[in-house]
């Protein structure tokens, strides 16, 4: 699933999506766009295409991950610790983040549009909210996610 905010790139996959994103932090490895960009056409679709849910299919995400960025950079891959209870997983409590990045928008998220978005919509809203992120697409993630 991608999200219309990332309509501009995703054809040609030139920027990492965020279902990709939300895979790399299940499995906790660290990839650059740089290494990204590095991958064929066919490796990223595989990498959005690929499930990473089950325990096996996220080792098996994190080992290709390791195996393309070795094969493709000369590399080892930078592993990140993975979240043991997420945010994006937590339906009960909007994060400051996203709360605060609303708020200078003018918007209230409640805790009840929070709990009705799917994971995957609450992960891309937190890291569209955090502050080292480049945040143009937070308000169109808004608007598609019925928030606005």
């Amino acid at each position: 699933m991608f999200f219309e905010f990332e309509s501009d790139f995703v054809d040609a996959l030139r920027c990492i999506p965020m279902q990709v994103r939300y895979k790399l932090d299940t499995c906790g490895v660290k990839l650059k766009l740089n290494e990204w960009n590095h991958f064929t056409k066919e490796e990223r679709e595989l990498l959005v295409d690929r499930p990473c849910t089950t325990a096996a299919e996220i080792q098996a995400y994190r080992e290709m991950l390791h195996l393309l960025i070795k094969e493709r950079m000369g590399t080892s891959a930078t592993d990140l610790p993975v979240e043991e209870n997420p945010a994006w997983m937590d339906t009960a409590k909007v994060p400051v983040t996203v709360r605060e990045k609303a708020q200078e928008l003018d918007v209230a998220i409640t805790s009840e549009q929070w709990a009705n978005l799917l994971p995957l919509q609450r992960f891309a809203l937190i890291k569209l909210s955090r502050s080292n992120h480049e945040n143009s697409n937070f308000l169109p993630a808004l608007k598609e996610f019925n928030l606005v």
